[in-house]
């Protein structure tokens, strides 16, 4: 008999399956996205050399100080605060990867604070 897997088990399949497309350069870094039940955290990263080159979460000290609102708004945020970060490192273009995560909520806030920020994608 198949055991029913578990949600984060089929997450981490389709993540692995997108994974296997998206790649980010130098000229067009990839973002990674991951999701906690509380948090959000998400990474700039060139994977031909395979280092990290902006990152931001919802526990950064400027948001957590104003952590009022939904989750959602508190993605938002965070993109805005990424977008804003890349922008100084020199960074317009990226691709986006969503982590397996549906684009759907807190995801889709992150996506369209990062748009708002500059970033292009």
């Amino acid at each position: 008999m198949i055991e029913k897997m578990a949600r984060n088990e089929l997450r981490k399949r389709r993540h692995n399956r997108i994974r296997k497309t998206v790649l980010g350069t130098k000229d067009k870094p990839r973002v990674s996205v991951f999701r906690s039940i509380r948090q959000i955290y998400v990474q700039i990263i060139d994977d031909v050399t395979g280092s990290t080159m902006v990152a931001a979460s919802s526990l950064e000290k400027a948001l957590r100080e104003s952590s009022e609102g939904t989750p959602k708004d508190l993605a938002k945020k965070v993109g805005k605060l990424l977008g804003e970060k890349a922008k100084t490192k020199g960074i317009t273009s990226i691709v986006f990867d969503r982590g397996g995560y549906k684009y759907h909520g807190r995801i889709a806030a992150l996506a369209e604070g990062m748009r708002e920020a500059g970033l292009e994608f």
